[in-house]
């Protein structure tokens, strides 16, 4: 390679590098080294050949620009790295070639960016972080049978489904992205979407530092156990925080919603035919067990929805209760109909030490 070549990418790479470095230490997320050989992708080049080419541990790095089509991961310890929000990753442009074949099933399940793993054989340790996936049918990053995957400091937004969404997977730390504007959920968690069962226990999974905003709903976790939801901003969604679980056992629960700031999520979704109309929704738990809400600000959420709170108590669509449930050491103010409400059949469900003006029945605050 010529020696003007060679000076050229070392420059792109460190310019690349700096400015995720920048975009990381502005949302307070540590900055990711390669742990492994650099492939180098430009606007206009294909993100699946370079992955196609990377081996466990490799970095693809991404050039400010964007690109145009759907990528499927399926290489363990890989990176998927951009150089901040202008790295940004597209739906394919109709005129152009086909999709890799690689990527092809992403493509037609209408996903951006696709990491793929197995119930019986999970792909471990990759890692996307610092660019943008906008624009797609379904869901922007979509992840399956996934074990300790990392999401950071991405920005999607405007995608016709899920955010990003994690089914089937375990240790997964989804911290310091911006998820906005999309049609369903910012962050997308559950067992799974095509059949029903019991909830799977996350391994710890944990939501934390993220922005999400103009969603139907914030966060989503569904048939799920054994994760957090911290230290996020969730406001101008139809919902912000859902916990639901149904007649499925393990119920879903046993996990943590705890130091979010809930604010003015006021947007109007209409009903569908598996639920209510959403607005003003707070942090609802819906069929849930064992689940602490703690240390939450929740302010403003206002509507008429079976849903509209600051925190509520509903049962499930097929009538399974809350049960044992703990609501406490909450601000919760400015909500209406009530900051705190519990509409649900059970009896078990502790609520303490919350600061809020109106409760649903009495007494709560």
């Amino acid at each position: 390679m010529p020696t003007r070549r060679v000076h050229h990418l070392a420059a792109a790479t460190a310019a690349a590098t700096t400015a995720l470095t920048t975009v990381l230490t502005a949302l307070g997320a540590a900055p990711a080294q390669a742990a492994g050989p650099l492939h180098l992708v430009r606007p206009g080049e294909s993100i699946q050949q370079a992955v196609d080419a990377a081996l466990p541990g490799d970095t693809v790095q991404l050039l400010p620009g964007e690109y145009r089509g759907s990528v499927r991961i399926a290489t363990p310890g890989l990176t998927l790295r951009g150089a901040g929000p202008e790295s940004v990753i597209l739906p394919a442009d109709t005129a152009r070639a086909g999709v890799p074949e690689t990527a092809a099933a992403c493509a037609t399940a209408g996903h951006g960016l696709c990491v793929v793993g197995a119930d019986d054989r999970p792909l471990t340790g990759v890692t996307v972080e610092g660019l943008a996936v906008t624009g797609f049918r379904k869901n922007g990053i979509n992840a399956t049978g996934t074990d300790g995957m990392t999401v950071r400091a991405t920005h999607v937004h405007d995608n016709g489904q899920q955010g990003i969404s994690q089914e089937r997977s375990t240790r997964g730390v989804i911290t310091a992205n911006e998820s906005t504007r999309n049609g369903q959920s910012g962050v997308f968690l559950a067992n799974t979407v095509d059949s029903e069962g019991g909830a799977l226990s996350a391994d710890g999974t944990v939501v934390s530092g993220n922005l999400l905003a103009d969603n139907r709903i914030g966060v989503t976790v569904r048939r799920l156990r054994d994760l957090s939801v911290e230290q996020n901003e969730i406001h101008g969604n139809c919902g912000g925080v859902f916990v639901v679980g149904d007649e499925g056992v393990p119920r879903a629960g046993a996990l943590t919603v705890t130091r979010n700031r809930v604010v003015a999520n006021n947007r109007y979704c209409p009903p569908n035919p598996r639920l209510d109309h959403i607005q003003g929704a707070g942090i609802v738990l819906t069929g849930a067990e064992e689940t602490t809400v703690t240390e939450n600000q929740v302010r403003d959420n206002v509507g008429a929805s079976p849903f509209s709170g600051g925190i509520v108590l509903v049962h499930s669509v097929v009538g399974v209760a809350n049960a044992r449930n703990t609501v406490a050491d909450n601000l919760v103010v400015g909500n209406g109909p009530a900051d705190l409400a519990d509409r649900d059949t059970g009896t078990d469900n502790a609520f303490a030490r919350n600061h809020c003006a109106v409760s649903e029945p009495a007494g709560h605050c």
